[in-house]
């Protein structure tokens, strides 16, 4: 089982295939909330997008970027953002290793039956690319919210 990046850790340098471009870490201005979900437009995973999504104006005044990453394709995502009218960046990490780079790519099960799969987690990064807190197993509700607070006390 893969084991997550702790907070005080140096966070993964990685560049993503987003539904709408590309993202990357190197590029970006300030803090990363780096969300990840199991599946895109499932029902927990799509409470978590329109959260993040209806909190952005206030993120985006903090100068921080929210990025939500599954092992979904770029073209499910944006059906995904297209369907739920959600603003935040939804990464595709299908055929790269970012989900693993972070240690949310773990085996699961459900019903008796063992699988490989997504971790819901989150990952805020400082400006300076350190891990300033990690949410490694989210409850949706109110963790949307939890997360803003967190960067403002950055």
């Amino acid at each position: 089982m893969s084991i997550i990046i702790n907070e005080g850790d140096q966070a993964p340098q990685f560049s993503i295939t987003t539904d709408t471009g590309t993202f990357s870490m190197a590029e970006a201005k300030g803090p990363v909330v780096v969300f990840f979900f199991p599946k895109a437009d499932t029902p927990g995973c799509t409470k978590e997008a329109i959260a993040f999504s209806q909190l952005k104006a206030e993120f985006d005044a903090l100068n921080t970027t929210v990025i939500g990453i599954s092992k979904d394709k770029a073209a499910k995502q944006g059906k995904f953002r297209e369907k739920h009218d959600l603003t935040c960046a939804l990464g595709a990490d299908d055929d790269s290793d970012i989900c693993e780079q972070f240690g949310v790519w773990a085996e699961k099960s459900m019903y008796g039956r063992t699988y490989m799969g997504v971790l819901r987690a989150t990952f805020l990064i400082d400006s300076s690319g350190k891990v300033a807190r990690v949410w490694p197993k989210v409850k949706v509700p109110g963790h949307a919210d939890d997360v803003l607070e967190a960067v403002k006390a950055l």
